[in-house]
């Protein structure tokens, strides 16, 4: 538990820190998805399984304490993004690292779950 709570704070602390390189500023506009990464359909239950890392700082009720929500974010967009950080072409160390480790499927099944809540 004690663990837990260390790996939340050190992530909490990395966000407040990037907190304007988080707010989306980047330039994305020649960046390109591959379409079959966007027409892989994720499992919502493997997503909420897979959400805790997530939900450490990105609030489930949806509100907005300076980080993002993510609840709500239709599947593409929620891909699309993800792949924007897991190949560095957004800005966000920490960010970046999360999604860096995350398997394609993976990415599929947290959109399809975000998707699902309101």
């Amino acid at each position: 538990m004690m663990l837990k709570s260390l790996k939340i704070l050190l992530i909490s602390i990395l966000l407040g820190l990037c907190s304007e390189v988080y707010a989306g500023d980047e330039n994305t506009d020649d960046f390109a998805v591959d379409e079959e990464l966007l027409k892989l359909k994720g499992d919502p239950e493997y997503g909420e399984y897979l959400s805790g890392d997530c939900t450490a700082c990105h609030q489930i009720d949806g509100s907005y304490n300076g980080i993002p929500s993510i609840v709500g974010w239709d599947e593409e967009s929620f891909i699309w993004v993800m792949h924007e950080y897991k190949e560095k072409y957004r800005e966000h160390p920490v960010m970046q690292m999360m999604a860096g480790r995350l398997a394609n499927d993976e990415i599929a099944a947290l959109a399809a779950y975000f998707a699902t809540l309101e």
